[in-house]
C-alpha cells in the first residue's frame, strides 16, 4: 500500500524526530501521493476550530504594475542584491506561470539559471497560495493591513482584492488583522477607525460570504499591543471603538505581548482581559531540551485558564522555526532556530491537542523575511547569498503539516 504524504506524516514526525523523518520522506517522496483537492468549504460563522495561517501579502516586484519596485524583497525599491536582501527564505516557483515570475537581477539558481521572485500583487499568485491552502487542508488566513501604509482617505488594495476573490472561489475563510508596528501612536487609533469604516462602509468586507465571524459579529485582529510601545490609555481606546461601537463593532482578537499574564502595570492587565480572543505573540520564544531548542509553551495552560476566566477565547501562535539575518544584518546562522525536520512546529500542535484546544494561529504563510514561512521554499536557492530552507523536505512538507495538524487539534 502507498502511503499517502500526509499518512506517512502521521506516522513519522511525533515519532521518529525531525532528521529521521527528513531522510525517509526525502527517500520516499517519489512514492508518496500527494494530497488531493478537497471541495469542502470551510464554515465562515465560528473562529472555534480553526488553524488560519497569517498572509502577509507584502511582496512586490518590478513590473507587477504597482510602481514599488522589490518591496520586502530588498532594503531598496529599486534594485535587488546580496547587500540589500531582506529575506532569509527564497520561494519555490517551480509550478508558477511565466505570468507569475519576475526575474531578481543578479540571482541565479545553482545551475545557473535565472533566479526568479513572485508578487503578492499578481493575482494569479495570490490563487495559486490560495489552491495550495485548499489542497492541503487549511481553513484560511489572517490577512496582514498594515497601518503604518493606510492612506487618508483609504486606498484600494490589490491583495485585499485577490484575497477576497481567492477565497470565495477556493471555499477558504478570512479575516483583517491591523498591524500596528510602527506607526506613531497619536495616529494609530484614527488610522484604524478611519480604514474600517471605509471597508464596512465602501468595500462592504463584513458582507463577503468567506469573511470569518464569531458569536454573530465580524473577527478582526489587531496586532501590536505591548506595554513597553504605548500607553494603556491608548489600548482601552482602540478596543472601546471595535468592540463597542454599535455599527462598527467587532470580535476583537487582540495580538500582544507573550508574558501578558504577569503585567504589572494594572491598567495594561485590564486591557488585555477586555479582548474577545487574546492571541500571544510566540515567534522566537523557546525553550531548551534536552540541548536542543523548542518553542515555549509552557505558559499556554495558563493563558487558556485565564483567557476562560475573563471571558476570553485564547489563540495560541504556531510557528515552524526563525530567521532573520538578511532583514538584520548579521552574520549568517546567527538569528536561526532550526526547525529540527518539522518536529519544532509538530511539537506545538501536539501541545495545543494536549490541551483539549481546537484552534490556532500559524505564524505565517508566506514570511520569508522572518523565516517562518510554511508554504513552499526552495531547497535550491541562489547562491549569490545566505538561505535557509526544508533542510531538504520536500517544498510542501509545512503545507502538509500544518493540514495535519489542523486536523490533529481538531480531534
Amino acid at each position: 500500500m502507498t502511503l499517502s504524504r500526509r499518512q506517512f506524516l502521521r506516522k513519522s514526525v511525533s515519532g521518529l524526530g525531525g532528521a529521521a523523518c527528513a531522510a525517509i520522506m526525502q527517500e520516499n517522496q517519489s512514492a508518496m501521493a500527494l494530497p488531493t483537492a478537497s471541495a469542502k468549504t470551510i464554515d465562515g460563522e465560528s473562529l472555534q476550530g480553526k488553524v488560519l495561517c497569517g498572509y502577509q501579502g507584502w511582496f512586490r516586484c518590478p513590473g507587477d504594475g504597482t510602481g514599488l519596485g522589490w518591496r520586502h524583497w530588498s532594503r531598496s525599491s529599486s534594485q535587488i542584491t546580496p547587500d540589500t536582501l531582506t529575506v532569509d527564505m527564497w520561494p519555490d516557483l517551480s509550478e508558477f506561470d511565466d505570468k507569475e515570475k519576475y526575474p531578481a537581477p543578479g540571482f541565479t539558481y545553482p545551475d545557473g539559471s535565472q533566479a526568479h521572485l513572485f508578487s503578492s500583487a499578481n493575482s494569479l499568485t495570490v490563487d495559486r497560495h490560495f489552491d495550495w491552502m485548499r489542497n492541503y487542508g487549511i481553513d484560511g488566513v489572517w490577512l496582514q493591513r498594515f497601518v503604518v501604509g493606510l492612506g487618508n482617505p483609504p486606498n484600494p488594495s490589490p491583495v485585499l482584492d485577490n484575497v477576497q476573490s481567492a477565497a470565495n472561489r477556493t471555499g477558504r475563510v478570512f479575516a483583517l488583522e491591523y498591524d500596528m508596528s510602527g506607526t506613531p501612536t497619536s495616529q494609530v487609533l484614527d488610522r484604524m477607525m478611519n480604514d474600517w469604516r471605509w471597508l464596512v462602509d465602501k468595500v462592504g468586507i463584513t458582507n463577503d460570504p468567506s469573511y470569518l465571524y464569531q458569536d454573530g459579529k465580524p473577527v478582526l485582529a489587531i496586532w501590536g499591543f505591548f506595554s513597553s510601545r504605548f500607553d494603556a490609555a491608548l489600548a482601552h481606546q482602540i478596543i472601546d471603538f471595535f468592540t463597542l461601537d454599535k455599527t462598527y463593532g467587532v470580535f476583537l482578537v487582540g495580538g500582544c505581548q507573550w508574558w501578558w499574564r504577569t503585567e504589572s502595570n494594572t491598567e495594561w492587565a485590564r486591557a488585555f482581559r477586555r479582548f474577545n480572543a487574546i492571541s500571544p505573540w510566540n515567534v522566537g520564544n523557546v525553550t531548551v531540551r534536552k540541548g536542543t531548542r523548542y518553542a515555549s509553551t509552557g505558559s499556554w495552560p495558563g493563558d487558556l485558564n485565564e483567557a476562560k476566566r475573563v471571558g476570553m477565547l485564547f489563540l495560541p501562535v504556531i510557528y515552524p522555526g526563525f530567521s532573520w539575518d538578511n532583514l538584520q544584518r548579521r552574520p549568517p546562522g546567527t538569528s536561526n532556530i532550526p526547525r529540527l525536520g518539522g518536529e519544532f512546529l509538530w511539537d506545538q500542535f501536539e501541545t495545543v491537542a494536549g490541551l483539549g484546544h481546537d484552534m490556532a494561529k500559524v505564524a505565517m504563510f508566506d514570511e520569508v523575511d522572518e523565516g517562518t514561512a510554511i508554504f513552499k521554499v526552495t531547497n535550491t536557492p541562489p547562491q549569490e547569498a545566505y538561505f535557509v530552507d526544508y533542510e531538504g523536505l520536500p517544498t510542501d512538507t509545512y503545507l502538509l503539516l500544518t493540514g495535519e495538524g489542523t486536523d490533529l487539534i481538531r480531534g
